[in-house]
């Protein structure tokens, strides 16, 4: 499934700064619709280290209402957390009707990193496929939209950025050994994934794969996926759909912000 991704595709600069403020704004507008129809968002964001979901969601977030969402990074559970249900620390940051969430990882870390690093059983790993797609089932049916993002980059193209990053003083804290270790199992890694793709795959809860070697054509890729699920979800609970009204003569012929890229 994911071998059979088109890394190659790209955006230009002119076609990426053309789309991105109109997206934004679109974006911004749906929101604001969400809060007013009581309809909630759930944004997972998986895939591979250094494949740039930090940028992605740092650019999808720049012009949101803050108040109306939350952002989770998630890490490893904690040692309290460990004595809980598994799925416990997740159900507790699901939004209120009308807000959204955005997970950098998620609770598909049940099925990847712990299955591959071992540290939970093949019946403990069946069962979290069981929970994983009724917890999304059960928010879906309770004026959720789900939407699932995971970014893909070659194992080559891992390497090359994470020697990118460790040759820059100021981004090296970004890559840690463990990151290398998790590199070393890539093709580990990869069957665990493309395992996790087929078995939560739903109506409810599809997922959105992502050819992650250039940045801008991640963006614009991530902004037209939740903008449409978002449209979507707005109509199919009777909700009033804003609609698309942008005003061109904020872009001129040069683009928006050149720094921007």
């Amino acid at each position: 499934m994911l071998e059979a991704l088109d890394l190659s595709k790209s955006l230009s600069k002119a076609r990426y700064k053309q789309q991105l403020r109109r997206m934004q704004h679109r974006l911004h507008r749906l929101q604001r619709a969400c809060w007013e129809g009581k309809v909630a968002t759930v944004v997972v964001f998986e895939g591979w280290d250094a494949a740039g979901k930090g940028t992605a969601i740092s650019k999808l977030t720049q012009r949101l209402e803050p108040r109306g969402f939350s952002l989770y990074a998630i890490r490893e559970p904690r040692t309290f957390e460990l004595h809980l249900p598994w799925m416990w620390r997740f159900w507790v940051n699901v939004p209120n009707w009308g807000e959204m969430a955005i997970f950098d990882r998620s609770w598909y870390g049940r099925v990847l990193v712990e299955r591959v690093e071992g540290l939970i059983s093949k019946r403990e790993r069946r069962e979290a496929y069981n929970d994983i797609v009724s917890f999304e089932r059960a928010l879906a049916d309770d004026r959720y939209l789900v939407v699932k993002f995971f970014l893909h980059i070659s194992k080559e193209q891992q390497k090359e950025r994470f020697e990118s990053l460790e040759s820059d003083s100021t981004t090296s804290w970004q890559v840690d050994p463990e990151d290398w270790e998790h590199h070393k199992k890539y093709d580990e890694y990869l069957v665990a994934t493309e395992e996790m793709l087929e078995r939560t795959e739903s109506e409810w809860g599809p997922w959105t794969l992502v050819e992650a070697a250039d940045r801008r054509w991640v963006r614009v890729k991530v902004f037209d996926t939740l903008i449409r699920r978002m449209e979507e979800g707005l109509a199919r609970h009777g909700c009033a759909v804003p609609e698309d009204d942008f005003p061109d003569a904020l872009i001129d012929e040069n683009g928006i912000d050149e720094g921007d890229d």
